[in-house]
This record gives C-alpha cells, sequence and structure tokens, in this order.
C-alpha cells in the first residue's frame, strides 16, 4: 500500500515576508502587484484573508476589501532560495520528493524505515525541522494517494496535519464535496449539480459510460476519485511541457496597439528563456488572449516558426473570437517529448492545427 506525504507552506510568501519582519506578523498583508497596474495577489496571510482577500484577486479589489491592507512587491529570488531550504529538508526524510510549485510537494514514503514506518510521525518531525530551520509552517497530509493528501494537508490549515488511513478512505472520500475533486472548477461544479451531484457519494452511483458521455475522458477520472481511487505516481523529475511569456497590461488595448507595441518585447522575453532551457525542440506555437470582460481564449499551430510574424498572425486570428479590447496576452511554444525530438526535426511541418483550449474544467 502506497503511502504519501503531501506538505504545503501555509501563505508561503506572506510568511517569508513575516519572518523577516515580524511587525507584519498580526495586520493585515498581501504580496502582489500594484494596483494602478493592475496587479493581482500571488498570497496574503491570514489576517487578509479575514476580510475576503484571496491570491489571483485584483489588487485593486484587495484594497476596496481592506484598506488598511500592506501590499509588498514580490521578492522571489528570497522566496526561491527559502524554498531551496526547505525541499532539502523533504528530501532529508526521503529522495521520492516531487515538487509542485516553489512551497508544495508530494512525497512518497511507503518505503521510509525511520519513525517506525509512521506517516504521522514522519508529517510530525518534517513540520518541526522547517519551522526550526527556515521559521515557516507546514501543512501536511497523508494518505494512501496523492489525490488524498492533498485534500488532507488543507483539511486543518493553517500549521496542521491530517492523516486519511487506508481503513478511513471511504467514509471520508463518502462525505467529500464533488468541489473538493481536483480538476472540478466552477464550472463542471455547476453542471454536476444541475444533475443533482453535489458529495462523491452521489457521484459514485453513476455509471462510467454515463459519465464518459457527459464529461468526455475527465468522466474516467470523475469516477475514480468518488471512489478514492488515484493511481498517480511520485514523478521525481517532472518534464516541462511549455516555455511562455505572458502580460497583463495596465490598460486594455487594441490588436493594433499589442502588436506594434507590446509582442516584439514579450517574443524577445519568450526567446530568452527558450535560450535559457536549453533551445528545446518544440511541437506548436500558441498565443493565449484575455479580453476586457475576462474571456480566454488559446490559438496554437503545429506550422509555424516561433518568431515575431507568426505570432502576430496567429494573435490576430485568435483575437477574431472576441473581438474586444484585450487586457492579457501571451506567448509561448509546446514542447515535444523527449522521444519525439529523437526522431523527428526541430519543428514540426505537419498541417495547421489551431485549437482553443478552455480555461476551466
Amino acid at each position: 500500500m502506497k503511502k504519501i506525504l503531501h506538505a504545503d507552506c501555509d501563505c508561503f510568501y506572506a510568511a517569508v515576508e513575516m519572518r523577516d519582519r515580524p511587525e507584519l506578523r498580526d495586520i493585515p498583508i498581501a504580496v502582489g502587484g500594484r494596483p494602478e497596474g493592475r496587479g493581482v495577489i500571488a498570497t496574503c496571510n491570514y489576517p487578509a484573508r479575514t476580510f475576503g482577500i484571496h491570491s489571483a484577486m485584483s489588487s485593486a479589489q484587495a484594497l476596496r476589501l481592506c484598506p488598511q491592507l500592506t501590499l509588498i512587491k514580490p521578492d522571489f529570488d528570497r522566496y526561491r532560495e527559502v524554498s531551496a531550504q526547505i525541499m532539502a529538508i523533504f528530501k532529508e526524510l526521503t529522495e521520492q520528493v516531487e515538487p509542485l510549485s516553489l512551497d508544495e510537494a508530494y512525497l512518497d514514503i511507503s518505503d521510509v524505515e525511520r519513525f517506525k514506518g509512521s506517516g504521522t510521525w514522519m508529517a510530525q518531525w518534517l513540520k518541526k525541522e522547517v519551522l526550526r530551520r527556515t521559521g515557516i509552517t507546514v501543512s501536511t497530509g497523508v494518505a494512501p494517494n496523492k489525490f488524498l493528501a492533498k485534500i488532507a494537508s488543507d483539511w486543518r490549515k493553517p500549521d496542521g496535519l491530517f492523516v486519511i488511513t487506508p481503513e478511513q478512505v471511504d467514509d471520508f472520500v463518502a462525505e467529500l464535496g464533488v468541489d473538493k475533486l481536483p480538476g472540478v472548477g466552477p464550472a463542471t461544479a455547476q453542471r454536476l449539480k444541475q444533475l443533482d451531484i453535489t458529495t462523491c457519494t452521489e457521484l459514485s452511483r453513476c455509471a462510467l459510460p454515463m459519465l464518459l458521455d457527459r464529461f468526455g475522458k475527465f468522466g474516467q477520472r470523475l469516477y475514480e476519485l468518488s471512489r478514492g481511487i488515484d493511481h498517480r505516481e511520485i514523478k521525481v523529475h517532472r518534464e516541462r511541457k511549455s516555455i511562455s511569456a505572458e502580460n497583463t497590461f495596465d490598460r486594455d488595448l487594441t490588436p493594433a496597439q499589442v502588436i506594434e507595441q507590446e509582442l516584439s518585447t514579450m517574443v524577445d522575453k519568450l526567446t530568452a528563456r527558450i535560450d535559457r532551457h536549453g533551445n528545446p525542440a518544440s511541437s506548436k506555437i500558441f498565443v493565449k488572449l484575455r479580453f476586457n470582460d475576462f474571456t480566454t481564449t488559446t490559438l496554437e499551430s503545429s506550422a509555424m516558426l516561433p518568431s515575431i510574424a507568426n505570432f502576430a498572425e496567429l494573435f490576430e486570428r485568435a483575437w477574431q473570437r472576441g473581438q474586444r479590447p484585450v487586457r492579457l496576452v501571451g506567448v509561448g511554444i509546446r514542447l515535444r517529448d523527449a522521444e519525439d525530438s529523437r526522431q523527428l526535426g526541430l519543428f514540426s511541418t505537419a498541417p495547421d492545427e489551431a485549437s482553443s483550449v478552455p480555461e476551466d474544467q
């Protein structure tokens, strides 16, 4: 039986700021961009959350909710340094670590013999050592798979520890809301609600063919998660799928303004990032647009090289879908699988394949 530990630092960026500036501990703070530049909140501390502030909220809205909010510019170099210290502690427990971000990781502790193999004791040690050495609190969850371990780590935040044993899985999942399932965003939750499905118990009563018919291949995932099933393994080496650069503008722009004023800088930034990653082989280029009504579309092509002219053409075609002023644009490349890269040339010459990628499923 697998034993997976999920560790998630509590409000990580804000926690680093509060650690280094103790006077910030008891007042509402948020880390994010300036409101006049359409900045968004990356994270906030718990005093700020009592005002309804959360990550991905615009900084302007956060300040409306809490005028006394202290807004801090992100210092990613410092956050990466603290993250490296924390990940090193994780690897003292096991080398089977899958980082998900700077402040979050899965650990496969199935074969760890320390602490008499107790997941609870391992989680307690991890929390204690991270706090002692870095000053950062970590919430942890232990369960038989990744899906349940991640939910468990969030169960008693902040500074939580929650364990789901194999014997407890069925009862725990039975009462779980479908909105807690990974991949179920507001749109999918609403579709399930229209079917009178709000809990995993109700979802588990659905036949697999019906779920496949209603939700496509994601129906298989829903069928398994509603039964507490998750076969995903820990990936120690995560494969990068894409490289991109994007920008949220200070004001809404017309297509001409994007192409004339912004696109060249963004493609230069993308090219620099591709260079830093050793010029990996790509299979497609893509552009992402967010219109001023916050709808988002992504358009891809497998027949174009990553050049300014090609990104401009793809952008114009994507803009036709909304035909509104634009608040955000991204450009990027999809990376070819390593095996494909050995067999094919640098860029595909297949017919053009442009597609829209939905954001919330």
